[in-house]
């Protein structure tokens, strides 16, 4: 059947067949349409809703195909002009045409008819039904916003197109889900759409069922432990004894009337404290307060060490603990003299530069114990992040002080011996530049008021005797460089850890093992070999294990005393030697010592030459040393009368050598001993291998100074080494060379290569 309606357009509102809606109508062209209906349509429209809700006038083409018949069933003008309508639906219908009304444009009519619905299979039908119930009635049992009386409207009817339009009208759908329904016309379809959208909603009622489980469980084990704490807390009460809390809050008290805090950090306290008691024991800030009020208690705000003011004492305590290092022992001992004088004198910042185990950081800790104070020891090889040094914001998580900071909780003393070690190997990248921070914390005129970023509060540094190590001064950053006072340590002699092994190591062995000194005896001769055969080393640290190692090894395998321990039961404990110095078996021409400055102090490094295939240099070299050979080839070519050469000898392809491979080597001071090892080989004259010798060469053949002369010669002196060549511009450093150094070695100081080249050819 054909007809016209005139046509309702609802926004965001679907109207389903058997579905009655509440409308409040206040446009005019709406009211117009609802008094045709009743006038001219038997009160009866078409209600249809466009897919795009957002068009204010959407245009014929883009208005749905098929819409639903509705009955007005009332209309009722309100005192605010607007009209109330009821419409209740009917049926779909198929929409043919929309048009406008002859009499009033703003009116649209539609031509519709009725659809042909599709035979359905009657038991596809069925099935359908009845799992659209059982799920209907699973739905609502788990759905309590759902009444239960919808099951009793829905389950006697057994047609499925009123049944699957009943059950659309109350399922929470979305709108364009709805709308789907609507102008679908296969019922089976719209079944099938139901099933599957109830499933989805029983899912989620399943998993929202388990979240609010879940939340209860948590809650009610939060509200259980709340209460047991609180009844634990009534009865405490009642038995006189305080909480946890409270016993906090009153210790705090105590410490703040038992000690003297400077007048900010009181305040801090005290308001610290009140935040405390404002949070609850079981909130995660309450910890993180009590850790920093913990803090700020124990720090040595006003706590010192009185200093040791006789310095004949001080000086016997550092020469019972360690041999040698004058330099340092009296710039100890000035400090102690000078602040006697004046006690608010400023404590100077060294910087002890030298090589593994010469005695840097014990020597530290026994100016500590010297002069009666407190030792920290803060170690910064490999640091990259400055925060390390100076803390976290409270407001990150597991935040606590820098190492500074750390180092006065531990000692318990605001002026004491703090070693910042291998300042040397410190690490600047994108996480910061320690060598900065080190600035403030050392600077005698900011340290004053130095400030942790977890402290948040001015700390007093200034009376603090700092003491920095380094293996090698050209690697500390040169802006900390300056502001240091550097005392460089010396590798030990022969001679020195003769004395070392004889004044501290064995008595310190006697004590260790609880032996009699009389029970095991040892001669010079046979220390002075375990020093050269087993050790080559700068310090004493392997000569201390060595020892322990041959003592250890006596005590287990002897049960006779007294016993002298000979060359042979050394050999026997310790095994066969391990060095042999300068051990340079096919020594020929070609062949030359370089002395060199490594970061275990001086070594003698022998240099080798010889004819090959094709010109190249080994021997690990930094840029500066291969440019030191092309320095030297060109001294060489421009002074080939001098040296009665062939103009063709530089023709031939050399191969130089730089021994050990294995150890990077940089700078030029190796450019007097290249010329040397070339007119050795072009010469064809030997060198004798107890000659060394360093030095930088310029082109014209001028020896210029050299850096680490103390470390060269002492290298050369334990290598066996008789006559070393070094720059006379080195001339002033010979005064700290040791006497013994001086009359062991022939030092011949030369400013012109010519001087070396007529002494040796």
């Amino acid at each position: 059947m054909k007809y016209n309606l005139p046509v309702v357009l609802l926004k965001g509102l679907i109207t389903l067949p058997d579905q009655e809606i509440k409308l409040e109508i206040n446009n005019i062209y709406s009211k117009k349409t609802i008094s045709l209906s009743k006038d001219k349509y038997d009160s009866k429209v078409l209600v249809i809703c466009p897919k795009n809700q957002k068009e204010e006038e959407p245009d014929v083409s883009d208005l749905p195909k098929v819409g639903v018949i509705a009955n007005v069933l009332s209309s009722i003008k309100l005192p605010n002009g607007n009209d109330r309508v009821i419409l209740k639906g009917i049926k779909r219908v198929a929409v043919n045409k929309y048009y406008n009304s002859d009499k009033s444009r703003d009116i649209l009519l539609s031509k519709v008819e009725d659809i042909d619905l599709p035979k359905l299979n009657q038991k596809e039908k069925e099935a359908s039904r009845r799992k659209l119930i059982s799920l209907l009635r699973k739905f609502i049992k788990n759905n309590s916003a759902i009444s239960n009386s919808i099951l009793s409207q829905v389950s006697h009817v057994t047609n499925l197109d009123n049944l699957t339009d009943m059950i659309a009208s109350f399922l929470p759908l979305t709108f364009s889900k709805k709308l789907d329904l609507m102008q679908e016309i296969n019922a089976n379809k719209r079944a099938k759409i139901l099933i599957e959208d109830i499933m989805v909603e029983l899912e989620i009622i399943a998993l929202e069922n388990k979240i609010d489980e879940d939340l209860k469980i948590e809650l009610d084990n939060s509200q259980k432990e709340f209460i047991l704490k609180e009844k634990i807390k009534l009865i405490k009460q009642e038995l006189g004894e305080k909480s946890g809390k409270d016993v906090d809050i009153q210790n705090i008290y105590n410490e703040l009337n038992k000690k003297k805090f400077p007048d900010n950090i009181y305040k801090r306290i005290q308001k610290e404290t009140k935040k405390y008691e404002m949070v609850s024991e079981i909130s995660p800030e309450s910890s993180m307060i009590i850790n920093y009020i913990d803090i700020l208690l124990n720090l040595p705000w006003n706590k010192s060490t009185k200093d040791d003011s006789d310095i004949n004492l001080v000086e016997k305590r550092l020469n019972k603990t360690h041999y040698g290092l004058e330099d340092i022992k009296k710039r100890v001992l000035e400090y102690l003299y000078l602040k006697k004088i004046n006690p608010d004198i400023n404590t100077p910042v060294l910087c002890l530069v030298g090589p593994p185990g010469v005695g840097k950081s014990t020597f530290a800790a026994s100016i500590a114990n010297a002069i009666n104070r407190k030792f920290v020891k803060i170690s910064v090889g490999g640091l990259n992040d400055s925060a390390e040094l100076t803390g976290h914001r409270k407001t990150y998580v597991g935040s606590a002080p820098g190492k500074i900071i750390n180092a006065y909780l531990k000692c318990q003393s605001n002026n004491p011996v703090i070693l910042i070690d291998e300042v040397d190997k410190m690490v600047k990248d994108y996480k910061g530049d320690p060598a900065s921070t080190l600035l403030d914390i050392l600077d005698i005129n900011q340290n004053k008021n130095f400030v942790d970023n977890y402290l948040d509060e001015p700390f007093d540094l200034s009376k603090t005797f700092f003491i920095l190590t380094a293996n090698n001064i050209y690697n500390i950053p040169v802006e900390l460089r300056d502001r240091l006072e550097i005392i460089e340590l010396s590798s030990y002699t022969e001679f020195d850890k003769a004395n070392i092994v004889k004044k501290h190591l064995l008595p310190k062995l006697y004590d260790l093992y609880k032996i009699k000194k009389e029970n095991i005896l040892i001669k010079d001769r046979e220390i002075k070999f375990i020093i050269n055969s087993y050790t080559k080393e700068p310090g004493i640290r392997d000569l201390e294990r060595t020892f322990e190692t041959l003592y250890r090894k006596i005590l287990i395998s002897r049960k006779k005393y007294p016993f002298i321990i000979m060359q042979n039961d050394i050999i026997k404990y310790l095994g066969t030697p391990k060095y042999e110095h300068l051990d340079f078996t096919n020594w020929h021409t070609g062949c030359v010592n370089c002395l060199a400055y490594t970061a275990v102090g001086g070594e003698v490094l022998p240099v080798e030459a010889s004819y090959t295939k094709s010109s190249m240099i080994t021997g690990l070299l930094g840029n500066a040393m291969k440019e030191s050979v092309s320095v030297v080839n060109s001294y060489i070519y421009s002074h080939l009368k001098e040296f009665n050469l062939r103009e063709n000898i530089l023709d031939r392809n050399v191969h130089v050598h730089f021994l050990d491979g294995s150890t990077p080597k940089e700078g030029p001071s190796a450019g007097v001993s290249t010329v040397t090892v070339l007119l050795s080989l072009f010469k064809n004259k030997m060198i004798p291998r107890s000659v060394a010798m360093t030095g930088e060469i310029t082109l014209s053949g001028n020896i210029l100074k050299v850096g680490g002369l103390k470390e060269k010669l002492i290298g050369a002196y334990n290598n066996k080494v008789k006559k070393v060549y070094i720059p006379k511009a080195n001339e002033s450093e010979l005064s700290e060379i040791p006497d013994l150094i001086k009359e062991k070695l022939n030092i011949k100081l030369v400013s012109d290569y010519k001087e070396i080249y007529n002494d040796l050819f």
